[in-house]
């Protein structure tokens, strides 16, 4: 987990160096707060975006005053922050991932788990929840080889309305529905 304060939203880290200018890939990147002339902070610095291209996938930028490839490669690995008031406002029904991660998955009152994280997958976005033993029905764990029970697999979410109830993230709940989510 980063350490970044509330007010700040987490963009990606510093990958490779991309060509010889300052320019990097970011890693785990939120295409949506890399935009040219957003402010971005990286390594205690913040300077604003003068290039993006490459794919949502994987973006490339680079920073102002970041202007060769030993600089850009100097940064590897640091996360790249955008402060909450220069991110884009989010429409009805759309949050940011670190807002999901940690929330307590229901399905009505039945604890289900802990979203882990948000995964993107190729036809939608879905929360990777980490069950609750008692979300499993006896005789449904796996046994590992002592014969002890483990924790039930990660379930995953589809970030549909058919699978997601609600959402509140002030109080930090989820209620999802099992049943349509054959778990």
């Amino acid at each position: 987990m980063s350490e970044h304060s509330s007010s700040e939203l987490p963009a990606g880290r510093v990958g490779r160096a991309h060509g010889l200018d300052g320019s990097f890939y970011v890693t785990g990147a939120r295409p949506r707060l890399l935009a040219v002339g957003t402010e971005v902070t990286v390594a205690e610095t913040t300077a604003p975006i003068v290039r993006r291209a490459g794919t949502e996938q994987h973006p490339i930028v680079r920073l102002e005053g970041i202007t060769d490839r030993a600089a850009a490669e100097a940064l590897r690995g640091r996360e790249l922050t955008v402060d909450r008031v220069h991110a884009p406002v989010l429409g009805e029904g759309e949050w940011w991932a670190h807002e999901l991660e940690g929330c307590e998955v229901v399905d009505g009152e039945r604890p289900v788990g802990v979203v882990s994280r948000l995964i993107e997958l190729p036809s939608c976005e879905a929360l990777e929840v980490r069950r609750s033993p008692q979300s499993v029905p006896p005789g449904g764990r796996a046994k590992r080889g002592d014969a002890s029970p483990s924790l039930p697999p990660p379930l995953l979410v589809p970030m549909v309305k058919d699978a997601i109830r609600s959402v509140d993230v002030s109080t930090g709940r989820i209620d999802v529905d099992v049943d349509f989510l054959g778990a």
